[in-house]
């Protein structure tokens, strides 16, 4: 889960938003025109959008102190909204996870339009001047969405075993009929199969008590038939 929403000030001379790029942070794009909506507050108008590898920004163009941002690890949804029941105009819908406690109270004003806390932002929406730009945003959304995958996404189950190669050369056999406890040497271990490996095992305990008998057998009185 990500931080959710935070201000975002940071800009160039020329009013642009400034990058991470010293960790690799690029520039995917840029939408001008475009009004944001928080929660059911009344839209923030006149901004431009800055799409990187890895956050959306939102800056005011009239008030130069004013803007926002949101790493796309907390944007958990992003869809094209073109139902006036769910909102009068077509635009981006996304849904912001944070660390923040869930919350059902809004802590924000609706009247002014003021967000005293922006843990409390669940919803963002994406309003372009031009909705023939709905598609594309869209794209460039699903594009960098991939781009970052959630942490337990890359942590993918290994299911062949992993060892110490210095480890398998330097094992030596303890005793007639042992079978290594290393998982490499086991016969059947890799992928999870285990029978296989007991199934060996047993075959070399029985083939260890046949030769036992046979001494035994040899030695009782001397004469073997």
């Amino acid at each position: 889960m990500g931080l959710g929403l935070r201000s975002f000030t940071a800009r160039t001379e020329t009013g642009e938003a400034v990058l991470d790029a010293d960790n690799g942070e690029e520039l995917i794009h840029i939408q001008p025109s475009i009004h944001i909506v928080f929660n059911n507050l009344s839209p923030f108008s006149n901004g431009t959008l800055y799409i990187s590898t890895k956050q959306v920004i939102w800056l005011s163009d009239e008030d130069k102190s004013k803007g926002y941002a949101v790493d796309f690890l907390s944007i958990s949804l992003h869809a094209v909204s073109t139902d006036p029941e769910a909102y009068p105009l077509p635009c981006i819908y996304t849904q912001i996870d944070n660390d923040a406690d869930e919350d059902d109270s809004d802590d924000s004003d609706s009247e002014c339009n003021v967000i005293h806390d922006l843990s409390k932002i669940r919803e963002m929406r994406l309003i372009p001047s031009d909705p023939t730009q709905l598609d594309t945003l869209f794209e460039v959304f699903c594009e960098c969405a991939e781009l970052n995958p959630e942490p337990n996404d890359e942590e993918e189950e290994e299911h062949d075993w992993a060892f110490n190669t210095d480890q398998t050369e330097n094992e030596e056999p303890e005793e007639e009929g042992y079978v290594s406890q290393n998982p490499a040497n086991s016969l059947g271990q890799s992928n999870g199969n285990h029978d296989l490996a007991r199934t060996v095992l047993e075959l070399q305990i029985n083939d260890k008590r046949f030769e036992d008998a046979e001494e035994m057998e040899n030695n009782g009185d001397g004469s073997h038939h």
